[in-house]
């Protein structure tokens, strides 16, 4: 996903970030980040396992 952006264009938008929502909000907008992220990867994954159980018992 940011393999294509590099170490510049990574510089770039944490500093933009820096300006735009201080140095306080940071470590909050990324602890949110990230927890949004836990939980789409937790969603994605129990509809990938129903997909799997249903296919299975079409199958049998």
């Amino acid at each position: 996903m940011f393999s294509n952006i590099g170490m510049p264009g990574m510089i770039l938008i944490l500093i933009t970030g820096l300006i735009v929502f201080g140095p306080s909000k940071l470590p909050e907008i990324g602890k949110a980040l990230g927890a949004s992220l836990h939980e789409f990867k937790k969603s994605a994954n129990e509809i990938i396992n129903e997909n799997d159980n249903t296919n299975k018992n079409e199958q049998a």
